[in-house]
């Protein structure tokens, strides 16, 4: 099996960025970090978003200047989409498509929206994307110690650029300088290319898959006798130290770091786990994602008032994994002073 090429872009300067206009359309986890970092490289940063709205109340406390959505997406050479995919379809029909024109840049930090079609740009306009591997806290926290963290950079559809202006690529390329991903490095991909795995990864390991595998554990030893406790502890509250070995050393580091019963049980329990069951479920999935029956379904229901992800949301919050995770918790009380609760 052959893999295709991931080409990475030497963005190291966000100079064709500077004396140009820049709009961070929403303030939360990513826009801030975007905004911030963006600022602190010497780019002319405003932030967008509903008048009156909490968000833009938390930029404007932090020194930035702040808009309307539609007069930020009339006005900027950049327009950065750091919104939920869901709301995407909505903002970009009411507030951007009417005012934005050809040679603008729309920029975003997931391919999901352009990919699977709920927003589609009209001709000339740039559509470039730059997606940090990681949440905004870690590239905020990265960048201010002078480090970065990866990012994946697309361009979906050049934009109509007067002789000499730089390109959507070169202004995409800034833009990962800007916020510190030039620093790591910054890989060449497609929007298509980074909706499905991202999608894939999270439902299959990082985030449906680790949860889903965690609380069956846990509810395998409580149905046994075992404390609920001792049973969040030892299938849950671990994850971080064997996460963070496998982040910082890769598989083969993170087991030698590991002790040899550990390792020995590792050899034989994966491939029992990870059984063509599984492999079979993922593969589902993988087609669910690429078929954009996932997005389609998620759409819906934020169309409908977001009934089913609410109720799940709500299921979940009531297991009792969350109580023993509280005691547990309750134990180190210094994890909420280090910002880790």
């Amino acid at each position: 099996m052959e893999a295709p090429p991931c080409p990475l872009e030497p963005c190291l300067s966000a100079d064709a960025l500077r004396g140009r206009r820049v709009a961070v359309v929403g303030y939360g986890n990513q826009g801030r970090a975007h905004a911030l970092n963006l600022r602190d490289s010497g780019i002319d940063v405003r932030v967008a978003g509903r008048p009156g709205s909490d968000a833009r109340g938390r930029a404007a406390s932090d020194g930035f200047g702040t808009l309307d959505t539609r007069m930020a997406a009339g006005q900027s050479d950049l327009v950065i989409l750091a919104l939920p995919d869901e709301v995407h379809a909505e903002v970009w029909a009411h507030d951007v498509a009417p005012v934005i024109q050809a040679g603008q840049v729309a920029g975003f930090i997931h391919g999901s929206s352009i990919h699977f079609g709920l927003v589609r740009p009209g001709a000339g306009i740039g559509i470039v994307m730059v997606a940090p591997k990681g949440p905004g806290t870690t590239l905020r926290a990265r960048f201010q110690q002078g480090q970065g963290i990866p990012a994946l950079l697309a361009v979906q559809q050049e934009r109509d650029a007067a002789g000499g202006d730089p390109s959507a690529h070169a202004l995409a390329c800034a833009w990962a300088a800007g916020i510190g991903c030039g620093r790591a490095g910054v890989v060449r991909t497609s929007f298509e290319a980074e909706a499905v795995t991202d999608l894939f990864g999270e439902q299959a390991v990082l985030c449906g898959g680790m949860m889903g595998l965690a609380q069956a554990a846990f509810e395998t030893l409580v149905e046994a006798g075992y404390p609920p406790l001792l049973a969040y502890t030892e299938c849950v509250h671990e994850i971080k130290q064997v996460a963070d070995l496998l982040y910082a050393r890769g598989p083969a580091g993170m087991r030698r770091a590991i002790s040899n019963t550990a390792e020995f049980g590792t050899y034989r329990a994966a491939p029992l786990i990870a059984d063509e069951h599984v492999r079979t479920t993922m593969r589902r999935l993988l087609d669910e994602i690429r078929s954009g029956e996932f997005t389609r379904r998620m759409q819906s229901d934020h169309d409908a008032g977001a009934t089913w992800f609410r109720a799940a949301r709500e299921a979940a919050a009531a297991h009792p994994m969350e109580r023993a995770g509280a005691e547990v918790r309750a134990l180190m009380p210094w994890l909420e002073a280090e910002g880790h609760a």
